[in-house]
């Protein structure tokens, strides 16, 4: 339980797991979702590694915007990101094989279950040969998201592994509200689309 000037988070634990005995890796795709889900974590003992793997994003500028970012307040807790490797034609290619819709559909279509997946996927990979017990994203805290798409992308990602897949609604007890003020008071980017070419309206 954690207080943030008057509201209460209550994490939503998978059965049989102690987080402050688990080794956790937070799979981010922005400073601005991962805010208060960082700060939550720290304040509650909890050292998650802070993983960075977002090659839907272009141009390639903007995926380096967004990564200095993460990491400029990871490192406010102490905690160093880790940068996947970006590879957005191996992305365009997966989501193009998995969408069976028009890729340049509406958000929350199968081209975003297939951008999770892919994202998850590798998060997973990184999860279970790095020691890591528990998998969560920052995908769930950001309103534009399909929670059950998240949740399905994280369960299809670790089954092949032993890491265990934390489905969590980081929307919840206050947390928006936290992210947004946290977003202001430390004068983050905060982008105005997803990061890809088919989501982009700026």
């Amino acid at each position: 339980m954690s207080h943030f000037e008057g509201c209460v988070f209550r994490p939503e634990v998978p059965e049989g797991i102690d987080l402050k005995k688990s080794r956790i890796l937070l799979h981010c795709c922005c400073a601005p979702c991962s805010t208060a889900i960082l700060e939550w974590m720290v304040e509650e003992g909890l050292r998650p590694g802070v993983f960075f793997s977002n090659s839907n994003i272009v141009p390639y500028e903007e995926y380096t915007k967004r990564r200095d970012e993460l990491a400029r307040y990871a490192a406010s807790f102490g905690l160093e990101v880790v940068d996947d490797e970006y590879d957005h034609a191996a992305w365009l290619e997966y989501v193009r094989s998995l969408s069976g819709a028009a890729v340049s559909g509406p958000e929350r279509g199968p081209r975003c279950l297939a951008c999770f997946g892919f994202r998850l996927l590798r998060a997973a990979k990184y999860a279970a040969t790095h020691g890591y017990d528990i998998l969560t994203t920052t995908l769930a805290s950001s309103r534009w998201k399909d929670l059950a798409q998240v949740d399905s992308a994280g369960r299809l990602a670790v089954k092949e592994t032993d890491v265990i897949w934390w489905n969590q609604n980081w929307r919840k007890g206050g947390l928006q509200e936290r992210r947004n003020f946290l977003v202001k008071s430390c004068a983050l980017y905060n982008q105005t689309w997803c990061g890809c070419e088919f989501s982009s309206h700026h």
